[in-house]
């Protein structure tokens, strides 16, 4: 009934499993303010009292999912938003946050914070799959994490999500 799995195999898998969950780990735990990754639009609805400003639902081919942008321009805060059904119940799958927001990250990072402090915080997360300069500073993965952006050495605008897929 069950094929035996080689000794060596079996630990190959072992090995590489850690890897593989741990190129999201800063994506799944890392929020901004109370927002995180998976917010339903409900709770989204909830903690947000900006004027909202929302951009025309968009099906995308590449996922086959359908995606919104919400804008709370004065709060300093957008979030992607994805349903699998038009029109259908979102949730957040990513999230920016620009001036005016006051909201940090786990770490205590926030719009103005030095790009020294985002190193000393982040520095050890520097992606392997994405370039960081003097302008923007990438921790987790491209795939999914952090970016930094940064205008004279200081924060000007935090992004969680995938910036690539």
């Amino acid at each position: 009934m069950f094929k035996k799995i080689p000794l060596l195999m079996l630990f190959s898998l072992v090995a590489v499993l850690p890897a593989v969950a741990d190129e999201f780990s800063l994506l799944n735990e890392e929020k901004l303010g109370d927002f995180k990754m998976g917010l339903s639009e409900t709770d989204l609805k909830k903690k947000v009292s900006c004027p909202l400003k929302r951009e025309e639902e968009q099906l995308w081919g590449a996922d086959g999912i359908y995606h919104q942008v919400w804008h709370y321009p004065a709060c300093g805060l957008s979030f992607s938003m994805s349903s699998v059904q038009k029109s259908g119940s979102k949730s957040v799958d990513g999230i920016t946050v620009t001036a005016p927001s006051v909201l940090k990250t786990k770490r205590g990072i926030h719009i103005g914070s030095s790009q020294q402090a985002v190193m000393k915080a982040y520095g050890h997360d520097k992606a392997a799959d994405a370039e960081s300069n003097k302008q923007m500073f990438v921790a987790g993965s491209i795939y999914g994490g952090l970016v930094f952006t940064f205008k004279q050495h200081k924060v000007t605008s935090i992004f969680l999500g995938a910036g690539a897929e």
